[in-house]
Protein backbone atom coordinates (compact mmCIF):
# COMPACT_ATOMS: atom_id res chain seq x y z
CA UNK A 1 0.00 0.00 0.00
CA UNK A 2 1.35 3.40 -0.96
CA UNK A 3 2.17 5.77 1.86
CA UNK A 4 0.70 9.23 2.24
CA UNK A 5 2.31 12.26 3.86
CA UNK A 6 0.50 15.39 5.01
CA UNK A 7 2.59 18.56 5.02
CA UNK A 8 0.71 21.41 6.66
CA UNK A 9 0.58 24.76 8.40
CA UNK A 10 -2.16 26.01 10.68
CA UNK A 11 -2.50 29.30 12.53
CA UNK A 12 -3.87 29.30 16.06
CA UNK A 13 -4.65 32.55 17.85
CA UNK A 14 -6.30 35.47 16.06
CA UNK A 15 -8.04 34.40 12.85
CA UNK A 16 -10.81 35.70 10.63
CA UNK A 17 -13.93 33.59 11.11
CA UNK A 18 -17.33 34.40 9.61
CA UNK A 19 -16.58 38.09 9.33
CA UNK A 20 -15.02 38.53 12.77
CA UNK A 21 -11.56 38.27 14.23
CA UNK A 22 -11.61 35.60 16.93
CA UNK A 23 -8.97 33.74 18.92
CA UNK A 24 -8.75 30.05 18.15
CA UNK A 25 -6.93 27.66 20.49
CA UNK A 26 -6.36 25.33 17.51
CA UNK A 27 -6.19 26.49 13.91
CA UNK A 28 -8.85 25.32 11.46
CA UNK A 29 -6.32 23.56 9.22
CA UNK A 30 -4.92 21.61 12.19
CA UNK A 31 -8.42 20.31 12.91
CA UNK A 32 -8.86 19.26 9.28
CA UNK A 33 -5.46 17.53 9.29
CA UNK A 34 -6.48 15.56 12.39
CA UNK A 35 -9.53 14.29 10.48
CA UNK A 36 -7.37 13.40 7.46
CA UNK A 37 -4.85 11.60 9.63
CA UNK A 38 -7.64 9.54 11.22
CA UNK A 39 -9.04 8.63 7.81
CA UNK A 40 -5.78 7.86 6.01
CA UNK A 41 -3.22 6.80 8.60
CA UNK A 42 -0.89 9.27 6.87
CA UNK A 43 2.31 10.56 8.37
CA UNK A 44 2.16 14.25 9.28
CA UNK A 45 4.80 16.98 9.03
CA UNK A 46 3.83 20.38 10.50
CA UNK A 47 5.52 23.51 9.14
CA UNK A 48 6.54 26.47 11.29
CA UNK A 49 8.05 29.65 9.90
CA UNK A 50 11.46 30.61 11.24
CA UNK A 51 10.21 34.14 11.87
CA UNK A 52 6.87 34.10 13.63
CA UNK A 53 4.09 36.21 12.18
CA UNK A 54 2.45 38.84 14.32
CA UNK A 55 -0.08 37.57 16.82
CA UNK A 56 -2.33 40.43 15.68
CA UNK A 57 -4.42 39.14 12.77
CA UNK A 58 -4.45 42.38 10.74
CA UNK A 59 -0.69 42.83 11.04
CA UNK A 60 -0.18 39.17 10.09
CA UNK A 61 -2.22 39.65 6.92
CA UNK A 62 -0.03 42.59 5.92
CA UNK A 63 3.15 40.58 6.56
CA UNK A 64 1.76 37.76 4.45
CA UNK A 65 0.75 40.15 1.66
CA UNK A 66 4.27 41.62 1.51
CA UNK A 67 5.75 38.11 1.24
CA UNK A 68 3.26 37.14 -1.47
CA UNK A 69 4.00 40.27 -3.51
CA UNK A 70 7.75 39.58 -3.23
CA UNK A 71 7.26 35.86 -3.89
CA UNK A 72 9.42 35.43 -0.79
CA UNK A 73 10.57 32.05 0.44
CA UNK A 74 10.85 32.53 4.21
CA UNK A 75 12.82 30.04 6.29
CA UNK A 76 11.37 27.24 8.39
CA UNK A 77 12.28 26.05 11.87
CA UNK A 78 12.87 22.57 10.43
CA UNK A 79 12.83 21.20 6.91
CA UNK A 80 11.71 17.86 5.59
CA UNK A 81 14.51 16.57 3.38
CA UNK A 82 13.28 13.32 1.85
CA UNK A 83 9.88 12.09 0.68
CA UNK A 84 11.07 9.03 -1.23
CA UNK A 85 8.95 6.73 0.97
CA UNK A 86 5.73 8.46 -0.10
CA UNK A 87 3.69 8.30 -3.28
CA UNK A 88 1.07 10.80 -2.21
CA UNK A 89 1.59 14.19 -0.60
CA UNK A 90 -1.29 16.20 0.83
CA UNK A 91 -0.41 19.86 1.32
CA UNK A 92 -2.76 21.59 3.75
CA UNK A 93 -2.96 25.15 4.90
CA UNK A 94 -4.96 28.35 5.09
CA UNK A 95 -5.66 30.57 2.12
CA UNK A 96 -3.58 33.72 2.49
CA UNK A 97 -4.04 36.12 -0.44
CA UNK A 98 -5.24 33.35 -2.76
CA UNK A 99 -2.54 30.81 -1.98
CA UNK A 100 -0.62 29.13 0.82
CA UNK A 101 1.68 31.14 3.07
CA UNK A 102 4.95 31.60 1.16
CA UNK A 103 7.01 29.44 3.53
CA UNK A 104 4.96 26.41 2.45
CA UNK A 105 6.56 26.84 -0.98
CA UNK A 106 9.99 27.05 0.70
CA UNK A 107 9.43 23.48 1.88
CA UNK A 108 7.89 22.12 -1.30
CA UNK A 109 10.56 23.58 -3.58
CA UNK A 110 13.28 21.96 -1.45
CA UNK A 111 11.86 18.47 -2.08
CA UNK A 112 12.11 16.17 -5.08
CA UNK A 113 8.43 15.55 -5.76
CA UNK A 114 8.97 13.92 -9.16
CA UNK A 115 6.45 11.17 -9.73
CA UNK A 116 4.42 12.07 -6.63
CA UNK A 117 0.71 12.81 -6.59
CA UNK A 118 0.09 16.09 -4.78
CA UNK A 119 -3.29 16.92 -3.25
CA UNK A 120 -4.41 20.17 -1.66
CA UNK A 121 -6.58 20.84 1.36
CA UNK A 122 -7.15 24.55 1.87
CA UNK A 123 -9.12 26.20 4.63
CA UNK A 124 -10.56 29.58 3.73
CA UNK A 125 -13.16 32.16 4.67
CA UNK A 126 -14.60 32.69 1.20
CA UNK A 127 -11.89 32.37 -1.42
CA UNK A 128 -11.98 28.61 -1.99
CA UNK A 129 -8.77 27.25 -3.50
CA UNK A 130 -7.76 30.66 -4.85
CA UNK A 131 -4.87 30.11 -7.28
CA UNK A 132 -3.06 27.53 -5.17
CA UNK A 133 -3.43 24.69 -7.72
CA UNK A 134 -1.57 26.75 -10.33
CA UNK A 135 1.04 27.79 -7.77
CA UNK A 136 1.67 24.18 -6.77
CA UNK A 137 2.03 23.08 -10.38
CA UNK A 138 4.79 25.68 -10.72
CA UNK A 139 6.45 24.81 -7.40
CA UNK A 140 6.32 21.02 -7.73
CA UNK A 141 7.99 20.19 -11.05
CA UNK A 142 7.63 16.54 -11.99
CA UNK A 143 4.72 16.02 -9.61
CA UNK A 144 1.11 15.56 -10.58
CA UNK A 145 -1.07 18.13 -8.78
CA UNK A 146 -4.27 16.13 -9.02
CA UNK A 147 -6.99 17.29 -6.66
CA UNK A 148 -7.94 19.99 -4.22
CA UNK A 149 -10.49 20.32 -1.45
CA UNK A 150 -11.54 23.75 -0.22
CA UNK A 151 -13.14 23.82 3.23
CA UNK A 152 -14.71 26.90 4.76
CA UNK A 153 -12.64 27.32 7.90
CA UNK A 154 -15.57 28.13 10.17
CA UNK A 155 -17.23 24.88 9.06
CA UNK A 156 -14.29 22.48 9.50
CA UNK A 157 -15.91 20.56 12.36
CA UNK A 158 -19.18 20.16 10.45
CA UNK A 159 -17.18 19.08 7.36
CA UNK A 160 -15.37 16.25 9.17
CA UNK A 161 -17.20 13.56 7.18
CA UNK A 162 -16.46 15.19 3.83
CA UNK A 163 -12.81 15.73 4.75
CA UNK A 164 -12.44 12.11 5.84
CA UNK A 165 -14.22 10.77 2.75
CA UNK A 166 -11.86 12.81 0.55
CA UNK A 167 -8.87 11.48 2.48
CA UNK A 168 -10.04 7.87 2.15
CA UNK A 169 -10.52 8.37 -1.59
CA UNK A 170 -6.92 9.59 -1.82
CA UNK A 171 -5.48 6.75 0.25
CA UNK A 172 -7.41 4.18 -1.78
CA UNK A 173 -6.13 5.53 -5.10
Amino acid sequence: MAKTLIIYYSRAGENYVNGQIVSLPVGQTAKAVTYLEEATGADVFPLEPLRAYSKDYTTCTQEALAEEKDQARPGLTKMLTDVAAYERIIVAGPCWWGTFPMFVFTQLEALDLSGKDVYVLMTHEGSGLGHVMRDLQQSCPGASVVDGLAVHGADVEQEKGRIQAWGKEISDS
